[in-house]
């Protein structure tokens, strides 16, 4: 059995960055969500978000955090548009509190199923096209 290993996902944190920015998730510090890339796992995940209890965040004295993992053997062999959705699914899981704790599935507010899921990488989709025309007419 392989040994369960994590470490920094720069490239991840650079797509959660992106993703928040491109979707105007406004409610949702990317320096407080920090990227991990897990190997040896045992979970049939692609990803998951841990939440910081308050009772960690009051002893530790820091503001709310989350730790998105990426399980490798799931996630990176996922072509793009899979590994959008799976990072757009754990952000939803954020609630707009920003609190530390996670939202559910059917929680209050939007459920996180597939359709919306969907929706937003329409929305990612979209926002990256309008900034490549912006780009493309800039005076030289």
């Amino acid at each position: 059995m392989a040994r369960f290993r994590h470490a920094p996902a720069p490239d991840v944190q650079r797509e959660i960055a992106d993703l928040v920015d491109s979707l105007d998730f406004s409610h949702i510090d990317p320096d407080r969500v920090h990227c991990r890339r897990s190997e040896g796992s045992t979970a049939d995940i692609y990803a998951r978000i841990w939440e910081l209890p308050s009772m960690w965040q009051k002893a530790l004295d820091i503001p709310p955090q989350y730790v998105l993992e990426v399980v490798a053997e799931h996630f990176d062999p996922l072509d793009e548009d899979e590994k959008l959705k799976t990072l757009i699914h754990e952000l939803l899981h954020i609630p707009k509190t920003f609190s530390g704790a996670l939202r559910g599935h059917r929680g209050q507010g939007e459920r996180i199923d597939g359709h919306v899921v969907n929706r937003y990488l329409r929305r990612y989709r979209e926002a990256k096209e309008r900034e490549n025309v912006g780009q493309l007419s800039l005076p030289l």
